[in-house]
């Protein structure tokens, strides 16, 4: 049996920002770790030229891992409320899908990969996308 206090009990698009958001920050920490993340001695700012990997498998910088931890913190935020915990998750969807055009048009040897991203990353950030988006859509309707 369970029971939910008045006010606390979270809809379902609320506990999917909230997990989203959580994995988000923990992605974020996880890309300031030696040893999770590999040549980490080679971490940059924001260039292409940054050789860490998260998971030895997904290129990070700086720039990079603070996206994540923010947007871990937009989604844990946001998951307050129904309508913003959506929004988090459909316009982060959004926003992730665009990272992944990005990475499929820019020369990833290129001063324009400031981000940056490979193609592990290009993979993923469409994967995200796609989820986020299918999440924001499937959970955040409205019930009659």
């Amino acid at each position: 049996m369970t029971t939910h206090r008045a006010g606390l009990a979270r809809t379902p698009v609320q506990s999917a920002a909230l997990l989203v958001g959580a994995v988000f920050l923990l992605v974020g920490v996880l890309g300031f770790i030696p040893g999770v993340t590999t040549d980490y001695d080679s971490m940059e700012f924001a260039e292409h030229h940054s050789g860490a990997e998260l998971f030895g498998v997904f290129q990070v910088s700086i720039l990079h891992n603070l996206v994540h931890l923010l947007f871990g913190i937009a989604g844990i935020a946001m998951s307050r409320a129904a309508s913003t915990a959506r929004a988090f998750l459909i316009g982060g969807g959004v926003v992730y899908l665009v990272l992944w055009l990005y990475g499929l048009i820019i020369d990833q040897d290129s001063g324009a990969n400031f981000i940056p991203v490979n193609t592990a990353d290009n993979w993923l950030h469409l994967a995200l996308g796609l989820g986020m988006v299918v999440l924001g859509l499937l959970l955040g309707r409205r019930r009659r």
